[in-house]
């Protein structure tokens, strides 16, 4: 499991371990990753855009007869589905999405074109490169008088993400609100646009109604398994509180996503309600997503169901039951060494 410093990492790791014959080696660029002192194995590897990153990978599932990879890291999936074939060449198999779904799945901008070019419904959009562009599609998407927001079309996390509201009472963000509201007001924006050159833009209209992120098992296209749960609480971008719902137009529209994408393995999709009530995308995170753990806790351990679907191990009707309404709450835990 590359990504042993990421957040989900000590999640993952413990779902991992609930299987008796799995044994898992973590890697990192980081050699204090947390990751190193929850798995039976360790090693440091390069950051996924050092040239050595892909033969360090190889090096390592032959000494250490690896099966599968599991990766973590969003920056690495390109590589990793690109070089898959050499991979297996070294004994392992990696649980990763085709290049060309990753390529369109990693650009908010590009994904939202593809989606809406096959038919599918998502929150009205511009794309933006110049500050004059960003100020006409702010107008064409109706504001002042409605919210709209914007965020890089490649990005990690929230990194970039920003919401423009004329209503909001930016006194009681400064005195009431924590930093990491996401509000900026227009002005700010434009000003802040205007400075120098800035990442080509993702503008859409902002949808106000509740949030899920669904954590998915995919099968070369096929959705295998769709399980939404609400985003209660968040910290940093992270959901810490939720609770899993069956709900049919979540799960139908994030089973046609996987399909049109041909994505593959566990696979995160971020949808959130739309002032009409429907709930449309915001961005899909193709690999496994850090509280895809907190899955666990209503019957179905879905990073370990990856791992059995790509080595081809019997999975029973059992482990794909979801104990819908079940909910969830993380919170921190230490590490010592």
């Amino acid at each position: 499991m590359t990504g042993a410093g990421a957040p989900g990492a000590a999640g993952i790791l413990h779902c991992l371990s609930q299987h008796p014959l799995f044994t898992v080696t973590t890697a990192d660029r980081n050699p204090e990753a947390v990751g190193r002192y929850l798995a039976t194995g360790f090693q440091v590897i390069p950051d996924a855009g050092d040239p050595a990153f892909i033969d360090s990978l190889l090096a390592l599932c032959r000494e250490k007869n690896i099966h599968v990879v599991l990766p973590l890291v969003t920056r690495e999936l390109l590589i990793l589905s690109r070089h898959s074939q050499e991979i297996e060449l070294a004994g392992a198999k990696v649980i990763v999405s085709p290049p060309a779904s990753l390529e369109i799945a990693n650009d908010k901008s590009r994904l939202y074109q593809f989606l809406q070019w096959r038919g599918m419904d998502v929150p009205d959009f511009r794309v933006v490169e110049t500050i004059e562009q960003f100020e006409t599609a702010s107008k064409e998407l109706g504001y002042p008088q409605k919210t709209i927001c914007f965020k890089p079309s490649v990005s990690n996390g929230s990194r970039g993400f920003r919401i423009i509201s004329h209503f909001v009472d930016e006194h009681h963000l400064l005195f009431n609100e924590k930093p990491n509201a996401g509000y900026i007001s227009y002005n700010d924006a434009t000003r802040i646009l205007s400075t120098k050159h800035f990442p080509e833009l993702l503008v859409s209209e902002y949808l106000p109604g509740e949030e899920y992120s669904v954590d998915c098992l995919a099968k070369q296209g096929e959705a295998i398994l769709v399980v939404p749960r609400t985003r209660k609480k968040m910290i940093n971008g992270i959901s810490v509180e939720g609770e899993f719902i069956n709900d049919a137009a979540i799960i139908s529209y994030c089973t046609q996503v996987i399909h049109e994408l041909q994505l593959h393995g566990n696979i995160g999709i971020q949808v959130k309600g739309s002032a009409a009530g429907k709930f449309l995308l915001l961005e899909i995170n193709p690999r496994v997503q850090g509280t895809i753990s907190a899955a666990a806790g209503a019957g179905v351990n879905l990073p370990v169901l990856a791992v059995k679907q790509e080595l081809d191990l019997p999975i029973s009707a059992g482990e794909l039951q979801v104990k819908w309404g079940t909910k969830f709450s993380r919170y921190w835990r230490e590490v010592f060494f």
